[in-house]
């Protein structure tokens, strides 16, 4: 089956053929009329190839628009998300397919380097990128699945380690251990792992174990704290069976914090033997890898992954810490590819609040890369930083191969379904984003976008769990630090969803008095203040200054953002749009923002 599938009229054929070559000569194979054998059934072959086909190209001409199986092709492509239409001579297009974006192709003269040739096949670049990213995922899961065996298999969660230190200073580093041993016992097949969301939402809690076992659906429950003084380290570790909470192993370690790595493959192995599990040659040595052998290169990583996992996207304070100790652990050692894929993320985050470059990031992320070409998160960085750039096609790709990798990772999720909102695909975006608001409990970030998501997709049911949901990570976010600026913007765009408009121009009033030059703070309330407020004035002048600094690489963004539909048939709108693209036609590009 094709990945294009070309619709139009028969009488257009000679029009059509240099588009269908400009298609070929990008290496995608397409099918069109032609390609019907004598003697096959003419509905039933239609039928299967735009099934089949990952992209629809409509050709819209004078005649084709009074076929009406051009117009029904058009129509079922459009259902399904995945028309490109073009057009000849100003044809009045069908009312049902007006809304969607067409190329006019009168100029273009065959010539497949003409600017307009150049859309079109950009568009059908991101649709059929957006398709091998689905079937990859759909691969993986198919993968996961056929592995699974007929024989027992053992549940368990990790409980987050309890810090003994006296010291709340040293939260990472129990943390960090958690994390790493709910890490490793993930790479033992035998074993299903319940994520470090589903675990952690029992830190400091007291826990009945049965209950846990049962809310989880899990057999085992592990448990223990962690102590760390004076260059020692004391870890004490219990497996429970959670059916009748008896303890299936126990033990102490009391060890130099130089030997904190064999402690953890110590553990992973004990719980392997305690319930005898068969640990395979290749999962053993994927459990001793840990991406550095030094000690100190890893505490300086597992302070930072704390500080990103408990802070926001896009908050400047948190990702210069994060890049500060990255960048001490890859100092100590250069080849620790996780500490550069962390750095990058950070590095992205910044370059969209601070309007600075993405060189830095890019850099990281290619190092990490290199350095371990099968790290997921690696990946998708890359990903994001192609997507501000514009590389639509690239950037989907590097998603695809970050999802083959690591279908259950946050950060692939939250890549994925940044790309998908950006291409409008979404109840793609949707899927990603739940997934990783899944993956992580502190995440407010994703659970916005799937308001922005739901209320596009036309699910307003959704759209208010979404804002409730986001509305309780908020809270909680702001209990320890009320003036996160970004997080405030979140709670704006939550608080009008759920129809508390004051509230949200209260929170937005402060977030102004506390951060008033954070720029992409501001684009999330203009977002709000059209969407969801309809406050026309208000949004306007919070765009003004938004337009003003808007960047080349985000500008074709916020043109599509779906929450601006409120503005977009005003002059005012046009004339910001008109004004910023005057300013960076006239200027080099220098920076970049987002939504999100």
């Amino acid at each position: 089956m094709a990945d294009v599938f070309v619709s139009y009229a028969r009488a257009d054929k000679a029009r059509v053929a240099p588009l269908v070559a400009a298609i070929e000569a990008k290496g995608w194979s397409v099918w069109w009329d032609p390609e019907i054998s004598p003697g096959q059934e003419f509905d039933d072959q239609i039928d299967a190839e735009i099934n089949a086909a990952k992209v629809v190209l409509v050709v819209w001409t004078p005649t084709s628009v009074a076929s009406r199986w051009v117009r029904g092709e058009a129509r079922e492509a459009a259902e399904r998300g995945i028309l490109v239409p073009v057009r000849f001579e100003q044809a009045r297009l069908p009312m049902d397919v007006r809304a969607i974006h067409t190329t006019d192709l009168d100029g273009w003269r065959e010539d497949p380097s003409h600017p307009a040739a150049q859309e079109y096949l950009h568009a059908l670049g991101a649709m059929i990128a957006r398709a091998q990213v689905a079937e990859s995922a759909k691969a993986a899961s198919a993968a996961a699945a056929s592995s699974a065996t007929n024989t027992e298999r053992f549940s368990i969660c990790v409980l987050p380690f309890s810090n003994m230190s006296g010291d709340p200073e040293q939260e990472y580093f129990s943390d960090g251990i958690s994390e790493d041993i709910i890490t490793d016992l993930s790479k033992i097949s035998a074993l299903e792992v319940v994520s470090r969301n589903g675990s952690f939402l029992y830190k400091d809690k007291q826990v009945d174990v049965p209950k846990v076992a049962r809310e989880l659906k899990v057999s085992h429950v592990l448990e223990g704290s962690v102590r760390r003084a004076g260059g020692r380290v004391r870890i004490s570790a219990q497996l429970i069976d959670g059916t009748n909470n008896r303890h299936v192993w126990a033990e102490r370690y009391d060890r130099d914090a130089s030997d904190i790595f064999a402690l953890q493959d110590e553990i992973s192995h004990a719980i392997v033997k305690a319930l005898k599990l068969r640990l395979l040659p290749e999962e053993r040595k994927a459990i001793e890898q840990r991406g550095t052998d030094s000690v100190e290169a890893h505490d300086m990583y597992l302070m930072a992954r704390q500080i990103y996992v408990t802070s926001q996207e896009n908050d400047a304070r948190s990702g210069d810490a994060v890049i500060r100790l990255c960048s001490r652990a890859t100092e100590i050692d250069p080849r620790y590819a996780q500490a550069w894929a962390l750095m990058a993320i950070s590095h992205r985050s910044l370059s969209e609040v601070e309007s600075g470059p993405l060189d830095d990031a890019m850099a990281a992320a290619e190092r990490a890369l290199t350095l371990d070409p099968k790290l997921a998160e690696a990946h998708a960085v890359k990903a994001q930083i192609l997507l501000i750039g514009g590389d639509t096609n690239t950037a989907a790709a590097e998603v695809a191969s970050a999802l083959k990798l690591d279908p259950e990772s946050y950060e692939v999720n939250r890549a994925a379904g940044r790309l998908n909102y950006q291409l409008h695909r979404y109840e793609d975006a949707i899927r990603f984003y739940e997934k990783a608001a899944s993956l992580m409990e502190v995440d407010a970030n994703s659970v916005f976008m799937l308001i922005s998501c739901y209320t596009a997709a036309g699910k307003p049911a959704e759209s208010i769990n979404a804002a409730q949901l986001a509305l309780k990570r908020i809270e909680t976010i702001l209990a320890h630090d009320q003036n996160n600026a970004g997080v405030i913007a979140y709670s704006a765009y939550a608080l009008a969803t759920l129809g508390e408009g004051e509230r949200a121009k209260a929170r937005m009033s402060r977030a102004l008095l506390i951060d008033p030059n954070n720029f992409n703070m501001r684009y999330n309330f203009a977002c709000t203040l059209s969407s969801k407020l309809k406050d026309k004035e208000a949004a306007f002048e919070m765009l003004r200054v938004v337009f003003e600094r808007i960047t080349a690489a985000f500008l074709p963004y916020a043109k599509a953002d779906p929450d601006f539909e409120f503005l977009r048939d005003d002059p005012r709108y046009q004339a910001m749009v008109t004004a910023a693209e005057a300013r960076l036609a006239a200027a080099p590009r220098t920076s970049v923002g987002t939504h999100g």
